[in-house]
């Protein structure tokens, strides 16, 4: 039976090792690609990866492969407010949106909130507090003339991982650059409404994407529209005890379709990051029925050591946080000869001596 302890997901990172500014350009990235049944080990960059492809003896990716990229777009969702009351300041972070006109929001502030308050967002929009939730989190009432999306496009910033806040905090440099707004999204992001990155999709350029077409790797999209819980520690001894918050996710017909064809000419499935594993772990045991429809639906799936994956064949992903729901999925998948976690592991120390770049704008691992 698989260790379901907690501190199976610790390990050692200096703190140096915590990435602060993206590669330049995205593709520049380290690439550190591991072979699951020989604990084998390559330093790459992500720009390879059309190389790579071409190589008869890479597992994966090779042509006839389907990738499947993330298309959601994070939003603008850190804001600062003011209470009306007493003018006292508020960071905030938004969550959701529930019609007509609910937010569901995390908002900080040095004085104790309460139900009924007025927070001000600007001179014509303001959120009456109605639910005091767990963990800082609150249900408000919008009430505003603009649209969700169109006034946090004029009170929002990019909401950048406080990690990466805090570093650049203590190397004296800003917060949120200029930058930050099409750098912690992808170039493919389309649909609008996550709160954090699918940092895997954060790698690509155009020039590598068309470089995939021509090496005959298939691509296609779904959304899952990433919040807080997927990015959020796990606050539990054991793993079986974690409760994952609920993420919207969407994958078209389009994109069953191609699943569906790749898998009955024997090729490959090559998740861009774990919230794709997610998604698609998500889908029902009937999956073909809805090559028609698509698929929606919202998923609390945890996936931990033992999981049975069917859709993830390999996986193209980022270095996770100690004690995160990312590091317990990618170490699920790390199955072989080698042992799952501990393997994992093992190969995170190579990355952090061999002086690779962690978490959100850090390099990427290929596990095949």
């Amino acid at each position: 039976m698989p260790d379901t302890r907690l501190s199976t997901l610790d390990y050692e990172l200096p703190v140096d090792r915590i990435a602060t500014q993206a590669a330049e350009p995205r593709d520049a990235a380290r690439l550190m690609v591991v072979h699951r049944d020989s604990g084998g080990v390559e330093h790459r960059h992500v720009r390879d990866l059309a190389d790579i492809v071409a190589r008869d003896d890479m597992p994966a990716p090779s042509p006839g492969d389907l990738m499947i990229f993330n298309q959601t777009r994070v939003l603008p969702a850190q804001f600062e407010a003011v209470r009306a009351a007493t003018g006292g300041k508020i960071t905030g972070l938004y969550l959701r949106h529930a019609p007509p006109n609910q937010w569901q929001v995390m908002l900080e502030s040095r004085g104790t909130l309460r139900e009924g308050e007025k927070v001000e967002l600007d001179a014509d929009s303001h959120l009456i507090l109605t639910q005091r939730l767990d963990g800082g989190q609150w249900r408000a009432t919008l009430q505003s003339p603009t649209h969700t999306l169109e006034l946090l496009e004029r009170i929002g910033e990019t909401p950048l991982p406080p990690y990466i806040r805090s570093q650049r905090r203590n190397r004296n440099q800003r917060e949120v650059g200029d930058d930050d707004a099409a750098r912690y999204n992808t170039v493919y992001a389309r649909a609008p409404g996550s709160v954090a990155a699918p940092t895997a999709g954060l790698h690509f350029t155009p020039e590598l994407l068309r470089r995939l077409d021509e090496a005959g790797i298939v691509r296609a999209t779904l959304t899952l529209h990433v919040g807080l819980g997927t990015f959020a520690p796990i606050r539990t001894d054991r793993l079986d005890e974690h409760v994952m918050h609920s993420e919207w996710l969407h994958i078209p017909a389009s994109t069953l379709c191609a699943i569906a064809a790749t898998r009955d000419a024997g090729g490959r499935l090559i998740p861009v990051g774990t919230t794709s594993v997610r998604a698609l772990e998500s889908l029902p045991r009937d999956w073909r029925a809805l090559m028609e429809s698509g698929f929606e639906t919202s998923t609390d799936l945890f996936i931990t050591p033992g999981f049975t994956f069917r859709f993830a064949e390999a996986l193209l992903t980022n270095f996770h946080l100690p004690r995160s729901t990312l590091l317990a999925l990618v170490g699920a998948l790390c199955t072989g000869k080698h042992g799952g976690i501990d393997q994992l592991k093992r190969w995170y120390a190579i990355a952090v001596e061999e002086g690779y770049r962690f978490y959100s704008y850090g390099d990427a691992m290929l596990i095949v």
